[in-house]
């Protein structure tokens, strides 16, 4: 019986040692894979920016193309190549179209890209109701994933000094992800929307909220422009790609998926790497292109 006692009040004395992220560090091999292959992505992404033109567009086409697999993988009872065809191939005409007709004087040109997209997205329809699947579902991922695509081919474009904003953009969103990825995993705490996504915390939200913002500002700090303005940028982008990573998250427990593939080691799908972008890039383009927000003032080139 002594043994026994004394088992119990070694492993009621253990328990209350043990240290309080012991559980939360644990290794892992996504420690390794994760950072690998971010680092890789994010140089593709800011070399085909600085490059911009056919470059960009290939690698907007290239990353729309996985996502649009994926996304109609999910929703497709049988073979989803056809449905996932027809986006890549609106997305593809769409993002050319306005790589070439985006400073044409006549409106209808420039209107073209959208066209082009709804017409994806109408094709879908018919399509969708022969297979027996969700017309709504296969019509959406065109704009799903097409909008926030030519979002980011007309700030690359047309937006005061484009190629900095557009690569203060994608830090905004990747601080966001990381910041949230890591204060939500070590602090953990009460649940954002536990229905829609039970791992998102309220810690993971502001830390986001955060490291987005501290980046934007020290961007425009760097380059002396207004932090303020830089700031709320940052914020207004982390809250967009937060729910952006909702949104998925909502869509893959309503297909049953954990993942939405596993075509990116330590990241799972590559929806399930843009999916904070899908949203985040077009309130960027209303905000610069709409309503002339400039987010990094005073700044030239």
């Amino acid at each position: 019986m002594s043994g026994v006692r004394e088992t119990a009040a070694t492993a009621r004395a253990g328990s209350h040692k043990a240290p309080f992220f012991q559980n939360k560090l644990k290794f892992s091999r996504d420690w390794i894979t994760r950072p690998l292959f971010g680092v890789l992505l994010a140089a593709i992404a800011i070399a085909a920016t600085w490059y911009g033109g056919p470059w960009f567009v290939a690698f907007l086409v290239v990353g729309c193309g996985a996502a649009a697999r994926e996304w109609h993988r999910m929703f497709a009872r049988r073979e989803f190549w056809l449905p996932a065809v027809i986006t890549i191939a609106a997305i593809a005409a769409s993002l050319i179209t306005c790589l070439f007709w985006n400073q044409n004087a006549n409106q209808l040109l420039r209107l073209a890209p959208y066209l082009v997209l709804w017409s994806g997205a109408i094709a879908q329809l018919p399509v969708a109701a022969l297979r027996g699947e969700s017309a709504l579902a296969h019509a959406g991922g065109v704009l799903y994933v097409g909008i926030p695509a030519l979002a980011f081919l007309l700030l690359r474009l047309s937006a005061p000094h484009a190629i900095t904003v557009v690569l203060m953009l994608l830090l905004a969103i990747w601080a966001t992800d990381t910041g949230a990825l890591v204060t939500g995993t070590l602090i953990g705490g009460p649940k954002l929307a536990p229905s829609w996504s039970p791992n998102k915390t309220w810690a993971g939200f502001v830390g986001g909220l955060c490291i987005a913002g501290a980046v934007t500002a020290g961007v425009a700090l760097t380059l002396r422009s207004q932090v303020l303005v830089a700031l709320a940028f940052g914020l207004a982008i982390s809250v967009a790609a937060q729910a952006g990573d909702l949104f998925e998250s909502v869509v893959k427990r309503r297909s049953g998926r954990k993942n939405s593939g596993g075509l990116i080691p330590g990241h799972g799908g590559v929806l399930d790497r843009i999916d904070s972008s899908l949203f985040a890039a077009p309130l960027a383009a209303i905000l610069i292109l709409g309503f002339g927000f400039d987010p990094l003032p005073g700044v030239t080139g």
